[in-house]
């Protein structure tokens, strides 16, 4: 597996570079890493994907973080080191409150958002506080997060795997993970974010509840919510395919409401002829002339020179 910038990453390529579509980001919550994501996810046809393990989690090296702010800023600096201008950020639990964070202190790297059991503020229950640092109740609070991470009807397996996978972290680090989410607010901050946003939340969200989803819409303008059945605050272990498909869709009509915004910011400039007649529109994209090439320039600089030379009287407006 890949390193970059201290993180430990799990790449897919999509299949058909030509797409150019910006790549994805994963991020995982308190206590979680990049196999938090099912399969479905992280190999989501068509899409380039990093699933990252934070410091301190997973594969990564470190102590962790003890702020969200912290956490975001290791993401810009992985983005960075591998050269990624801006992608779309899916974060769950405490990997979209970083989500958040990066649109609120570095938007140009973000294109998208995708939030799965967030909120624009993460309180965490003090018993948490108390027992998840503590080698003595570290099981104990390990399966009580668990249990309340899933559904009614979640298979008993999925839970035990999720347990497991915690089990493996650090006392130390799964604290900072929830001392980081109780400090986390940006309720007055949503506002300013005008980011395409997917919002997504499991009915039986016990962590983050369904009123918490429903705060974020109320408070980003271009976003959308769906809630699932038959899912908790790990929707996308419960519900893998039906959250795969809602990211693609959003993706995909992400990128095309972004295509039409580009074909329509080119200016177009017209030449309006003394005799009334009216030749073609030119379309000349702004600063892009030396990357479209010299065969879409040509022909219209040639054509545009005998107007000019042929009628005198002619005024470009």
């Amino acid at each position: 597996m890949p390193t970059s910038a201290g993180l430990y990453y799990f790449a897919h390529e999509a299949e058909d570079a030509k797409l150019n579509r910006p790549p994805v980001i994963l991020i995982h919550g308190a206590g979680g890493n990049h196999l938090s994501w099912p399969p479905q996810i992280r190999r989501l046809a068509g899409e380039t994907i990093h699933a990252l393990d934070l410091p301190g989690h997973g594969q990564s090296e470190g102590t962790g973080r003890q702020s969200i702010e912290a956490y975001a800023d290791d993401v810009a600096a992985f983005m960075q080191s591998l050269k990624i201008r801006a992608a779309v950020i899916v974060g769950i639990s405490m990997g979209s409150a970083i989500a958040l964070t990066l649109a609120l202190k570095y938007p140009k790297k973000v294109k998208a958002l995708a939030l799965l059991g967030g909120g624009a503020k993460m309180r965490v229950a003090q018993t948490v506080l108390e027992t998840a640092g503590n080698p003595n109740t570290f099981e104990s609070a390990v399966d009580a997060i668990n249990v309340n991470c899933f559904s009614e009807t979640a298979q008993q397996s999925l839970i035990q795997l999720s347990k497991q996978s915690m089990l493996k972290m650090r006392p130390p680090v799964l604290l900072g993970d929830f001392l980081a989410c109780n400090e986390f607010n940006v309720i007055e901050q949503l506002e300013k974010i005008n980011l395409p946003t997917l919002i997504i939340c499991g009915v039986e969200d016990k962590m983050t509840p369904q009123n918490f989803s429903e705060l974020l819409r109320a408070g980003i303008a271009k976003s959308t919510l769906h809630i699932l059945d038959g899912a908790g605050h790990m929707v996308m272990l419960e519900q893998p395919d039906e959250v795969a498909e809602l990211l693609k869709n959003f993706w995909m009509e992400f990128q095309a409401a972004e295509s039409r915004q580009s074909r329509a910011s080119f200016p177009m400039r017209k030449l309006i002829l003394s005799n009334g007649q009216n030749p073609p529109l030119i379309h000349y994209p702004p600063n892009n002339f030396f990357n479209i090439g010299i065969a879409f320039i040509t022909p219209s600089a040639r054509w545009l020179r005998r107007f000019l030379c042929s009628m005198p009287n002619s005024a470009m407006v």
